[in-house]
């Protein structure tokens, strides 16, 4: 597919040079309801304010906010002074982005395969590389992107994220006329992901794979979970048969994840830090 390139300025955007004519359909799957994230998920965003602390920005700096969502984050990092561009696949995370944030540059892209023009001196992601596939395609996008010494600084599901709602999923899926169900997601072990960095030319200095046990906001949290996560799979349920999917999955992960009276998402996180080694282009 053909690159995103930023390196042409369209006439009247003095922001970020928004492409007249950009194809964006390649970069999508199924819309992603951008008030349903605000409103019921914005622990990922808000886990990720302690990653802007380790990203560390500073003034003057050219930062690319790579799955930038609905743009918190991007805000959060232009505070520190940076000159901060935020990419994301979704449409319809981008046009909430700008609706909250106009004052920033956002656009729409696939983190396989963009090319923003000058190099940026450090690449952040929240919560997003796991949904990439294949990794590499994306890495070496990073890679290109960033200035010789540039860093890297990301945090995505690790492996075991998520194991029991998976589980669930499947169980769920399993018992309906769609039959197996293949997650979308991609969850790396810190080994698997250093190596892929590594193989790419981006020397890692830190990694590490924790558990954040989240709690989902009311009774019906865990569905709304899988309503926006796993949408893919829900659209697949035929309408009338999708509360009983729904209703499958609670029962398959309630003994695990439902206490005191509310639900909890088994996350396990995965941060790295990593730096472009070479000086070499490309």
């Amino acid at each position: 597919m053909p690159s995103t390139n930023f390196a042409e300025i369209a006439p009247g955007c003095n922001r970020c040079g928004r492409l007249i004519g950009m194809d964006t359909t390649s970069t999508r799957n199924a819309p992603w309801d951008a008030g349903l994230y605000d409103d019921r998920h914005s622990f990922v965003w808000k886990h990720g304010a302690t990653l802007v602390d380790l990203l560390a920005p500073q003034a003057g700096e050219r930062i690319l906010d790579l799955g930038c969502g609905t743009g918190h984050l991007t805000a959060r990092i232009a505070e520190a002074g940076a000159q901060v561009v935020g990419i994301d696949s979704s449409a319809e995370m981008i046009a909430e982005a700008r609706r909250g944030f106009p004052g920033l540059c956002f656009e729409v892209a696939d983190a396989r395969d963009f090319d923003l023009g000058e190099p940026f001196d450090a690449v952040f992601s929240n919560a997003v590389l796991h949904w990439v596939k294949p990794p590499e395609r994306a890495v070496a996008c990073i890679k290109r992107s960033l200035a010789p010494g540039g860093r890297f600084v990301a945090e995505l599901g690790g492996r075991g994220n998520v194991a029991v709602i998976a589980a669930a999923l499947e169980a769920a899926a399993g018992e309906t006329s769609i039959g197996a169900w293949e997650p979308p997601w991609y969850f790396p072990s810190i080994g698997e992901y250093a190596a892929l960095l590594e193989s790419n030319g981006l020397e890692v200095t830190h990694a590490v794979l924790f558990d954040r046990p989240t709690p989902l906001d009311g009774d019906d949290g865990l569905r709304s979970w899988v309503t926006i996560f796993a949408r893919d799979l829900v659209e697949r349920i035929p309408p009338d048969g999708r509360e009983a999917f729904l209703r499958r999955v609670e029962d398959a992960a309630r003994a695990s994840l439902h206490r005191d009276g509310g639900w909890i998402a088994d996350y396990r996180r995965l941060r790295v830090v990593a730096r472009r080694v070479d000086a070499s282009p490309g």
